[in-house]
């Protein structure tokens, strides 16, 4: 029998592990890659609601488990004013928190499963229950004992515990909480997450499911890994909804999460993040180079907004345009009215697409649309300023090395007639992709870094 203590756990049936395994790491696990991988959820001296990163690599995790945990820090009734002021109870509380929040948006059931780790039972003499979730155990036990690597002891020693609600988790979290800021705490989330999503599941969801979630080479997480902790969906898109391209179905991101995502790859023009990531919840935002995951955040919860009638326009709109051009094909205009409620008749659809196409070119752009039935669009966004913050877990990145939140100030201008970019920071040009017109100001001249 399964111990009920927070010592026990339930054994991890062979198989299920064999599956979890290779789709975190792929068939075969670097020792180097892991050892980046292996560390706790740690906080920084400097600034204690802020996690610490120590080697490349795990960003993918840690990056959006504090854009949870400063969530439920700004907006859980936290003073404004003195919300730096952190307790080592309240860290733990936040923690608890954020992991909480990410293991709730992967599953609509309240079942979920805990991973902690016992280096104990290496040698197989742990006479807990196997787990197998449904899938088939393949057989065998334990191997007898024998010489281990660091990643096969690890992966010997896993025990997970299962959940039944909310409470339960929270209360599992809390007991188990000491393992998950120890040298594995990092994995452990990984693996709860994989074994309370389903292997299945989170297959069906990623473009490629050969593709590990770690990348075997360099040790990077996928966007698929990055997606799965910010949104709970495990897809390899940043676009609104599903596209089909040629016959194909792409997967994106089916609504707004309670964290966003930015990234200077699309500034770089190689992705197009949709409007659910970068309009979530709250005003908190992942913010990704071509290595590395950082945060910005604010307290300004006007920021972030419900869809408007315009932004729906422009988002169905662009699942229709699947190539990105400007443009679809005027045969699509019945349906793309239909989809957004508009009078969509055959009759009326025929003379809506005359007037927008008077050359017959057989197209329909995005601007000749949102004119005509959305003109009253706010062509630019109105002058406003607000305070934001910037967080990167890496202490070579940080202001004197150490990790602390970089803060300035934004102003969003109006629209000029030609613009001139005088700032080409990354941190600028990521956040360009959401407020064309941004301008900033840091503190103390220290402009933040991405990598």
């Amino acid at each position: 029998m399964a111990s009920a203590s927070v010592a026990g756990g339930e054994v991890i049936a062979p198989k299920l592990m064999t599956d979890a395994t290779r789709l975190l790491w792929g068939s075969d696990i670097k020792h180097d890659v892991f050892r980046r991988w292996t560390q706790g959820f740690v906080f920084s001296s400097d600034e204690p609601s802020a996690l610490l990163q120590h080697q490349g690599g795990p960003c993918a995790v840690i990056v959006p488990v504090q854009a949870f945990l400063l969530k439920n820090l700004l907006f859980r009734n936290t003073p404004s004013d003195k919300w730096r002021h952190v307790s080592e109870k309240q860290q733990r509380m936040l923690l608890c928190r954020a992991l909480e929040d990410i293991l709730h948006a992967l599953v609509h059931s309240d079942s979920f499963l805990l991973v902690s780790h016992h280096p104990d039972t290496y040698n197989g003499g742990d006479d807990g229950n196997d787990v197998d979730l449904g899938d088939d155990s393949g057989g065998g036990t334990s191997s007898p004992k024998k010489q281990c690597s660091s990643h096969e002891q690890f992966h010997l020693g896993l025990r997970c515990h299962r959940c039944n609600s909310r409470d339960e988790l929270s209360n599992k979290l809390q007991s188990l909480l000491e393992m998950y800021v120890g040298q594995y705490g990092i994995l452990l989330l990984l693996y709860s997450i994989i074994l309370t999503k389903g292997v299945d599941h989170i297959k069906n969801e990623v473009e490629d499911p050969n593709e590990a979630l770690i990348d075997g080479i360099h040790g990077h997480g996928s966007q698929s890994l990055i997606n799965l902790l910010i949104t709970g969906r495990a897809v390899s898109n940043v676009w609104d909804n599903d596209k089909y391209i040629s016959g194909l179905k792409l997967q994106g991101v089916n609504g707004q999460a309670q964290v966003g995502f930015l990234t200077l790859l699309e500034h770089m023009r190689y992705c197009e993040v949709g409007w659910y990531l970068k309009n979530p919840c709250y005003p908190i935002w992942v913010l990704g180079s071509e290595t590395h995951l950082t945060v910005l955040f604010s307290q300004e919860q006007n920021l972030v907004m419900s869809e408007t009638p315009e932004a729906a326009a422009r988002r169905l709109f662009n699942t229709y345009d699947t190539e990105g051009s400007g443009f679809i094909a005027g045969d699509m205009l019945g349906d793309l009215m239909a989809s957004l409620n508009l009078v969509s008749d055959e009759e009326y659809v025929k003379i809506m697409r005359e007037k927008m196409d008077p050359e017959e070119l057989g197209i329909i752009t995005l601007n000749g649309f949102m004119d005509e039935f959305f003109p009253s669009e706010a062509q630019s966004e109105a002058v406003q300023s607000f305070t934001v913050f910037h967080y990167n877990g890496l202490p070579s990145s940080g202001p004197g090395h150490k990790v602390m939140y970089v803060e300035g100030t934004a102003v969003i201008m109006e629209m000029p007639e030609l613009q001139i970019i005088t700032d080409s920071s990354s941190i600028k040009m990521c956040l360009l992709t959401k407020w064309p017109t941004i301008e900033l100001k840091w503190k103390d001249n220290f402009i933040p870094s991405l990598n």
